[in-house]
């Protein structure tokens, strides 16, 4: 009983530490937003900013520059488990980082935490939490919010499917 209730106890905390990084959605009010259709392998194509300048953006996910992570490849298992791997080359650094995702549809939101070697999900309180503006066929918009100025701005990740 009492470890059911620290597995409670640790999803709760969990839960309010990602609940914490959002903010309001895009309002894109669509009920096909959901995890079969973020599931696959997908290519970031592009990334667009709205509401900030490009140069206000100094890296994203607290790894890289926005320009190291274009080209990047997404795998998004129906598990949960993922991955994703950057090209490298013009000063970025090649590599694949494990990462735990899920898809909220209540607030149309994608969230995923880092993992390293040894990282349980379970175990890891930190991460990042993107709106869901599309999920659909071969495409995939996610936008990350960030505070600008006195509102929030958002680093647009344009994806598509990745051709097998």
């Amino acid at each position: 009983m009492k470890r059911i209730l620290f597995i409670a106890a640790i999803f709760c905390s969990s839960l309010m530490v990602l609940q914490s990084c959002s903010t309001t959605k895009s309002g894109s009010g669509s009920a096909s937003l959901k995890r079969g259709n973020v599931s696959g392998t997908w290519v970031l194509n592009n990334v667009t900013f709205e509401g900030i300048p490009a140069i206000a953006v100094k890296n994203l996910f607290g790894e890289a520059s926005y320009k190291c992570f274009i080209g990047s490849t997404w795998n998004l298992t129906n598990s949960g488990n993922g991955s994703y791997t950057l090209l490298g080359g013009n000063e970025c650094a090649a590599g694949t980082q494990s990462i735990f995702w899920s898809v909220s549809t209540g607030d149309e939101t994608f969230q995923f935490k880092k993992l390293y070697e040894g990282d349980k999900a379970k175990n890891v309180d930190t991460g990042y939490r993107l709106v869901l503006s599309s999920a659909s066929g071969d495409n995939l918009i996610l936008k990350s919010p960030i505070e600008y100025g006195s509102s929030t701005a958002y680093v647009v990740l344009n994806y598509s499917k990745a051709t097998k």
